[in-house]
């Protein structure tokens, strides 16, 4: 689930039967129950496929997420927490948080200003000033 932002009004929700989770063992904490239990989570989901997506959001989505895809997929992996169902929970909260990223709209273009004409101004008075310190700190000349 993916909540509205810029670029997606309404939301988004990508269905479960899209996603495709993958277990195994996790190191870091957990104690004895390291070695036992499945806790790290594999998260794999194929935006090209999806059907959560329009066609205009699949391209934006593949070009916004191409530096996470393997195979055409994105890769997420989470084992931060002992147990496996707030890991999941983390893989899903990244998942919408990269879709939040890809799908947002590009930045509007800068447009091009001009300095005003009291910037210009003051900039080359303070140049004035600046040459007139320098000269300054040369030698005199023998004007004879």
């Amino acid at each position: 689930m993916v909540a509205p932002c810029p670029g997606l009004r309404h939301g988004l929700v990508v269905p479960a039967a899209e996603l495709e989770e993958r277990f195994s063992r996790a190191g870091g904490p957990g104690g004895q129950g390291v070695n036992t239990t499945d806790s790290r989570v594999e998260l794999w989901w194929d935006p090209a496929a999806s059907t959560a997506l329009t066609e205009a959001q699949r391209d934006r989505a593949t070009a916004g997420l191409a530096a996470y895809l393997i195979g055409g997929k994105v890769r997420i992996v989470a084992a931060e927490h002992r147990s496996q169902r707030r890991n999941r929970k983390a893989a899903r909260e990244r998942l919408a948080e990269l879709l939040r990223e890809a799908l947002a709209p590009p930045p509007p273009a800068r447009r091009p200003t001009r300095p005003t004409r009291g910037s210009q101004r003051r900039r080359l008075e303070a140049k004035g000033r600046r040459s007139e310190l320098k000269a300054g700190r040369s030698r005199p000349q023998n004007n004879e």
